[in-house]
């Protein structure tokens, strides 16, 4: 072997169409698909994964880091992750990752990654780290948008992951990326998953680090009923104010609507290129 082809899929919309735009146009590759597992994933990602694996007809190939979530907590003194010290993503994500790659680095094999970077998106993506290594973005090259990239799941049948229904992006449970009508809309979608956020906050507390996974509050807060009716109101206020401003554009009637959208947040920061495509 002189050459490898690997994509990684995030239980997301993005690497999904990826690898089915991939299964299309380039079937001469022996392309490696993965998929690196926190152990907290949504259970809706691992529902869509299956669905995908049976699309694409071959397995994809879950790399589980060597040591869990709770291990990592504690290294880090019970320090929550958080967009300015994201530790989750290094050590649950990148690192098997480079640990799954590197046999193959040190011995001179070309590595060639393929990332879902969409044509209208403004970011770079996953950046090589070794000199064997070479990055490609077939969606970008390809100008597929956002609205390509739905149309390649229906048209697949593989469809898009369940969780989109009431979040925005795939990753842990707990994502510290999460707005906070998603935070609600977990605490009622997986009241457990919930809970034990909850537990995690209280445990950084109870050791000196008061970092809370939503600004401003504790889960504890904002599963208050009153805050709960506030923030759905809120939220209910901001989807009718875009859908008023969003000029009407028959050729995309059926774009959905994600909590991106409604706080104009850019996908570009919006969350961790490995988790979230």
């Amino acid at each position: 072997m002189t050459e490898r082809h690997i994509l990684g899929l995030s239980g997301g919309r993005d690497s999904a169409s990826l690898a089915i735009w991939m299964r299309e146009h380039r079937p001469d590759l022996e392309l490696e698909y993965f998929f690196t597992d926190t152990g907290k994933e949504l259970p809706e990602v691992h529902d869509f994964l299956d669905r995908l694996e049976g699309y694409l007809g071959q397995p994809i190939t879950r790399l589980n880091p060597d040591r869990d979530f709770d291990f990592w907590l504690r290294e880090y003194n019970s320090f929550l992750p958080s967009p300015r010290t994201r530790w989750c993503t290094r050590q649950l994500k990148l690192r098997p990752l480079e640990h799954w790659l590197r046999p193959s680095l040190e011995a001179g094999i070309k590595v060639h990654s393929y990332v879902a970077i969409r044509a209208d998106e403004d970011r770079s993506g996953y950046q090589a780290t070794h000199e064997n290594m070479i990055v490609h973005f077939p969606l970008r090259e390809a100008g597929v948008d956002k609205q390509g990239v739905i149309e390649l799941l229906d048209g697949s049948g593989v469809g898009e992951p369940a969780y989109y229904q009431w979040r925005s992006r795939s990753g842990c449970t707990f994502c510290f990326y999460q707005q906070k009508i998603e935070w609600v809309r977990l605490m009622r979608t997986h009241p457990s998953a919930f809970e034990e956020a909850k537990t995690y906050e209280k445990n950084a507390v109870d050791h000196g680090t008061p970092f809370t996974w939503s600004q401003g509050e504790s889960l504890e807060e904002l599963a208050h009923p009153d805050r709960v009716a506030a923030i759905e109101r809120d939220y209910d206020a901001r989807v009718e104010r875009l859908r008023r401003r969003r000029p009407v554009n028959p050729l995309r009637a059926d774009l959905p609507v994600s909590v991106d959208d409604v706080y104009g947040i850019d996908e570009a920061s919006a969350g961790c290129l490995t988790c979230h495509k």
